[in-house]
């Protein structure tokens, strides 16, 4: 990969990739008659020197920018109403969603709360909600800066209930990106602990949608090269950054997303409560578990772990040592690999449990899980 060209492909979002690509962004706004975007990103994101770049680039092609970052860390309903309030009050034409998986989770739930008005988690995909999404959607384009959850070539957004903290789904392919921009200069300032943590969110999407029960080759070979690509990549990314392994990573995020549509698996439902119930980083949450959840998938799938070992460079037939390669890859990175390094006590494993079984990644899980399976892995874990 030439790191100073910037490429275009479709799948099935049009994505503009490589150093640079953001800049093309006030062209394309002005092609497609867009000028008056609601520019979605975190509060963080909001303060850093890149983002402030790109501002200042759009007014000086003439576009009126607005900017919302009213969002928590993990995001919940009241910041989305807010956001698709703010679309209208301040008469806005099109969404920008530029930022980590947060950023564009909400932006993307902004996308559909514009011209849709029911209830919001009346769209949610696990009750059949995306019969009701039924309104055309404000031009949706996503940023990614983080290399991570891939939501920029997504079709859904998790956004959680405020009080509860229960974890929804909205879904449509409505909600697709219009198109993609995937620069890796936009993660060259991410700290190492973060861009270790998203890597490894990375990761758990490739490796849980290869693992994933159900035919579907194409996700396979897509999981497969973005597992090698993390491999290759991740360890320098994090601890020695560079445009080539930022780009790799990058990559690979994108590619665990447009896999992940087979499905997810355990490491997700063992990270998901631990979100709601404590408000853990999402990616952090998956690093933890990620070892806990292949130890328990291994038996009856040492094929599919074979694999998996030759993507991640570990041989031929050594997928019974992915695990203890993927607690060494913590180790390396400066993760934790024990839940109680992350806050988790004993007295939390009974709700963590509870909200695991209940949790909607689990059933497509090439092996079931009950509840003790649940409770059993974090006990291991604590």
């Amino acid at each position: 990969m030439d790191t100073q060209k910037i490429y275009g492909f479709n799948f099935p979002t049009p994505i503009r990739f490589g150093a640079g690509a953001v800049k093309e962004l006030p062209a394309y706004l002005q092609a497609h008659g867009l000028q008056r975007p609601l520019l979605v990103t975190d509060p963080v994101v909001a303060e850093l020197p890149f983002f402030k770049e790109i501002l200042q680039d759009l007014t000086q092609h003439g576009i009126h920018v607005e900017v919302y970052k009213d969002m928590h860390k993990n995001p919940i309903k009241s910041d989305v109403i807010r956001g698709g309030e703010t679309y209208h009050a301040t008469d806005r034409d099109s969404i920008i969603g530029l930022g980590g998986g947060v950023a564009l989770d909400v932006a993307r739930a902004i996308a559909l709360r514009v011209n849709h008005t029911r209830d919001l988690f009346d769209y949610d995909d696990l009750i059949g909600g995306d019969i009701y999404v039924t309104n055309e959607v404000p031009h949706f384009i996503t940023i990614p800066t983080t290399a991570g959850t891939g939501s920029e070539v997504g079709r859904s957004a998790i956004i959680s209930e405020d009080e509860s903290k229960k974890k929804r789904i909205l879904f449509s392919p409505k909600l697709m990106a219009k198109i993609v921009f995937a620069d890796p200069f936009l993660t060259m300032e991410l700290p190492s602990f973060v861009t270790a943590a998203t890597g490894m969110d990375a990761l758990t999407h490739n490796m849980e949608a290869y693992l994933a029960k159900g035919f579907h080759p194409m996700c396979d070979g897509i999981a497969l090269e973005g597992i090698a690509l993390i491999a290759d990549s991740l360890e320098t990314a994090a601890l020695r950054p560079d445009v080539a392994s930022r780009s790799k990573m990058l990559l690979a995020s994108l590619m665990g997303a447009v896999a992940f549509q087979k499905g997810l698996g355990i490491v997700h439902s063992l990270a998901h409560p631990l979100s709601s119930l404590l408000d853990t980083h999402h990616g952090l949450a998956n690093a933890v578990n990620l070892p806990y959840g292949m130890q328990f998938n291994y038996t009856g799938f040492e094929e599919r772990f074979d694999r998996i070992g030759q993507a991640l460079g570990l041989g031929y037939t050594n997928g019974d040592k992915v695990v203890d390669h993927l607690f060494e890859l913590n180790n390396r990175l400066n993760l934790p690999v024990k839940l109680s390094a992350i806050g988790v006590e004993a007295e939390h494993i009974e709700s963590l449990a509870t909200l695991a079984e209940a949790d909607f990644c689990h059933p497509s899980n090439p092996k079931p899980v009950s509840r003790e399976d649940f409770k059993e892995i974090y006990l291991k874990a604590l």
